[in-house]
């Protein structure tokens, strides 16, 4: 049978035997049948709280805080909608929208015109976070588990302060959205090492899904709760990007409805694990580099068994990417187990470091190939991982050496879907 893989922007088809194939796909939910009328009425009609325009006053200063690039926030759907709802309360020099990147790298025009429409970029001043510029960042005290607390300083200065985002789980924050979007969206980098540092990311509770009792979850949520978030705003996607849910209001309740429905959406249980898992990162943006791939391999490691394969698709169009110490570190370990010795006993977890623990425990007990666009075997090869340039074959391969018995799960659309083994 024909398998359409979510990868860049094309996807990718592969062949696999149905007797011995099981598909795990997100629920499938259609898209709102007018998205723009669904943010109208999250904005109007919260989950919690007063409409936006209730708690907006005449010639206040308002900061709006969106996702980077490497996430599929329907940005220009999303932004356009707050601001019509300001429309006429706050004057258009008054408002920034801030690029929530964490440490991730700053988006350039062309991206923050991919992101946001020409409309918005040419009427509306747009700053990318960074979280290494102390002039950018100011102290707001030590909030949840002891974790020091600087925030962009537009954000913090500003009257109003609206979080813009998506909900989908991820891998060891529980679910995205919501809180993410003040820490580690707009968090200075002290603060960003201390939320991930090795000890909550190595929690058992710091997976897919899981937010109450989540070290990394429960010290954002304190942060967000702690600093002040006048309105949330955040959507439920399907599988084509579509929006299909739309939610409004007091933070933390908003956000517990839309990860409600995430879940429906997301979460899907399997019998027993498999012997090779085909994954991939959801296709493009979030395919754009081996660093972000993590979360294809992630979703696909909570179902493969030890010592089992895992194929992941990704394009990787940025590469590793090249900038910060991924790669080097990567480069220069002589085996993912020497990865995780190394963090183990560093005093402290840098942003490199999260996804290489996370990788390299895959790694650890599985075997990784991949299939990409923008690195070469050598490359791959230099950071443990295998190539493979025909899928379908590798699965054929991998399936012979497990034995006549041996089974494949796909997840074609990546981290969308979270499969778990479900309990006897």
């Amino acid at each position: 049978m024909k398998v359409r893989l979510a990868y860049g922007r094309s996807g990718r088809v592969i062949d696999a035997d149905p007797a011995r194939t099981t598909i795990v796909e997100p629920a499938h939910h259609p898209a709102a049948s007018d998205p723009s009328e669904a943010l109208r009425r999250a904005l109007r009609e919260p989950v919690a709280g007063p409409p936006l325009r209730d708690r907006v006053r005449r010639g206040q200063t308002v900061a709006i805080s969106a996702c980077d690039g490497t996430r599929p926030q329907p940005r220009e759907l999303m932004i356009p909608a707050v601001l019509a709802e300001l429309d006429g309360l706050v004057d258009l020099d008054d408002v920034i929208i801030l690029v929530a990147t964490g440490t991730h790298r700053a988006n350039d025009d062309d991206e923050l015109r991919q992101m946001f429409g020409d409309e918005v970029v040419d009427s509306v001043r747009i700053v990318n976070h960074d979280a290494r510029n102390p002039d950018h960042l100011t102290w707001a005290g030590t909030h949840g588990n002891g974790v020091p607390v600087w925030l962009n300083r537009q954000w913090v200065e500003a009257d109003v302060r609206i979080t813009t985002g998506f909900v989908e789980p991820h891998f060891f924050a529980g679910f995205s959205g919501g809180p993410k979007l003040v820490a580690p969206g707009l968090a200075g980098l002290e603060t960003v090492l201390v939320l991930h540092d090795a000890t909550r990311i190595g929690d058992p509770k710091a997976t897919w899904g899981i937010t109450h009792g989540n070290p990394v979850h429960d010290d954002v949520r304190a942060i967000a709760e702690a600093t002040g978030v006048t309105f949330a705003l955040d959507v439920v996607l399907n599988r084509d990007q579509e929006i299909v849910g739309a939610f409004g209001g007091d933070l933390l309740p908003m956000h517990t409805a839309a990860c409600d429905l995430a879940r429906r959406i997301a979460m899907r249980p399997v019998d027993a694990p498999f012997d090779v898992v085909v994954t991939t990162n959801s296709g493009f943006p979030l395919d754009q580099n081996l660093y972000q791939a993590v979360k294809g391999m992630s979703a696909a490691h909570q179902v493969v068994r030890p010592g089992g394969t895992i194929i992941c698709a990704a394009e990787c169009r940025d590469g590793f990417p090249d900038h910060g110490s991924y790669r080097s570190t990567l480069v220069a370990s002589e085996s993912p187990q020497a990865i995780l010795d190394q963090i183990a006993a560093s005093p402290t977890t840098t942003p490199d470091q999260w996804q290489l623990q996370i990788q390299a425990r895959i790694q650890v007990t599985s075997r990784v190939v991949m299939h990409t666009g923008y690195l070469s075997d050598d490359e791959l090869r230099s950071a443990h991982l295998e190539q493979t340039a025909d899928i379908s074959s590798t699965i054929s391969e991998s399936l012979a050496a497990a034995g006549p018995d041996a089974r494949v799960g796909i997840l074609p659309e990546g981290p969308q879907t979270i499969p778990y083994v479900a309990q006897r």
